[in-house]
């Protein structure tokens, strides 16, 4: 069980980090509720008068969560809806995934479902944003060590100027996957508007994060990770997104620097 313990905080917990002077996670996607880019979950803007529901759609060279590959570095598809009305909004999110196997046969687990809920709320030039994340992993073949866990997020959006903006997010869980003990993930991130060119708008963001292991069992596992990267915007519904990932990781395949090109659409 401690081989896979070490291979499971890796593939995700070593993942998602605290999502940093950070963007969802964020982002990740400009369209992800998830923003995977950034890395932390993203919640969508709050509708102001009744309900309205949303939809996303990605298809990516490689699913990448705090500096660490998800899918074996090939590529997936992912989607999600989200519902907001005033301050408050939840969804659902989904992706495949490659956890590797369980030496019989058997994939550890092949898709991910995150269902989430919080409350966003501006004041002046910042928004704050409180939400829960459960993630979740169907069907995952028992490894002695339950996948499934939940994070707390806090995450504040400040707008420096027109086109600037900056964002920190805190993410903490008191068992994470693998059943690795209590965790804290912080990031950091800026984002840069670059104009409109014609139908095109790109921004450039980038991000730091730090994934902190609490349990002395496992706090050797703590890590650091970064990206940096241009979204364009391609008229109203889609965007691609191109971003390079790094981590302070050694010897481990799914952490090392990569480029990953994610094709977006939100409706």
């Amino acid at each position: 069980m401690g081989d896979f313990m070490t291979i499971s905080s890796f593939l995700k917990g070593a993942g998602v980090v605290g999502l940093a002077l950070c963007f969802s996670a964020s982002t990740a996607l400009a369209t992800d509720l998830f923003d995977r880019s950034a890395s932390m979950k993203d919640a969508p803007e709050a509708s102001s008068d009744r309900p309205e529901l949303s939809a996303n759609v990605a298809i990516t060279n490689d699913y990448v969560f705090r500096g660490f590959s998800q899918t074996d570095e090939h590529a997936a598809i992912q989607g999600g809806f989200d519902v907001t009305y005033k301050m408050f909004y939840a969804g659902v999110w989904a992706s495949n995934l490659d956890f590797g196997g369980d030496g019989n046969g058997n994939d550890i687990a092949d898709i991910e479902i995150d269902v989430y809920a919080g409350i966003k709320h501006k004041w002046q030039i910042t928004e704050f944003d409180l939400g829960v994340i459960y993630y979740a992993y169907p069907d995952a073949v028992d490894p002695g060590a339950e996948l499934d866990y939940v994070e707390i997020k806090f995450a504040t959006s400040t707008e420096l100027s027109n086109n600037i903006s900056v964002s920190t997010a805190t993410y903490y869980s008191p068992e994470y996957t693998g059943e690795t003990g209590e965790t804290l993930a912080y990031e950091g991130s800026i984002s840069v508007g670059l104009g409109e060119h014609g139908r095109f708008a790109p921004t450039f963001s980038a991000l730091i994060g730090y994934v902190d292991f609490l349990d002395n069992a496992f706090d050797d596992l703590s890590y650091t990770y970064w990206n940096a990267g241009v979204e364009i915007g391609l008229g109203d519904k889609f965007a691609l997104d191109l971003r390079y990932w790094g981590t302070d990781v050694d010897d481990v395949d799914i952490a090392d620097d990569r480029f990953v090109a994610t094709l977006s659409a939100s409706f």
